[in-house]
């Protein structure tokens, strides 16, 4: 039998979890994005090329759009604060905006407007982090 109140704290364990995972990948899409533009002609050598694929680029802005609106609103359920959205809408349609632009014609664009969205997605997934920790409320079935 759990504890009276175990499940909020999996579900909010899961959550900062959850966070986390998204905070460093978008901090690395960003750097990835930023940095693609220079490596291209190195990744295929290394055996990474599928790093420059445009297919693999746009599942992983899915994959991170997906995941940061879960864990914004399951903290949001939590902390009941919006401002990691205020970091997380413009991050996600820039995101977008950048995958729709055409690489090969607007290159550097593309690389801004990814980079940007990723450290934006990066910075709303650490707020919402904080957020819950300034949110928690110690009691009894503190596990820490």
């Amino acid at each position: 039998m759990s504890e009276p109140g175990s499940e909020p704290d999996t579900a909010a364990s899961i959550t900062r979890v959850a966070d986390r995972v998204g905070a460093t990948a978008s901090f690395l899409c960003a750097v990835h994005c930023a940095l693609l533009p220079l490596l291209v002609a190195v990744l295929p050598a290394v055996g990474l090329g599928f790093l420059a694929d445009h297919g693999f680029e746009r599942g992983f802005v899915v994959f991170a759009v997906i995941l940061a609106f879960s864990t914004m609103i399951a903290g949001f359920r939590r902390h009941h604060h919006l401002r990691a959205f205020w970091f997380l809408i413009p991050g996600v349609l820039l995101l977008l905006t950048g995958v729709v632009i055409d690489p090969h014609h607007a290159g550097a664009l593309h690389a801004v407007l990814l980079a940007c969205g990723g450290t934006l997605v990066a910075a709303a997934h650490l707020i919402n982090l904080r957020l819950g920790h300034w949110g928690h409320v110690h009691d009894a079935y503190c596990r820490h």
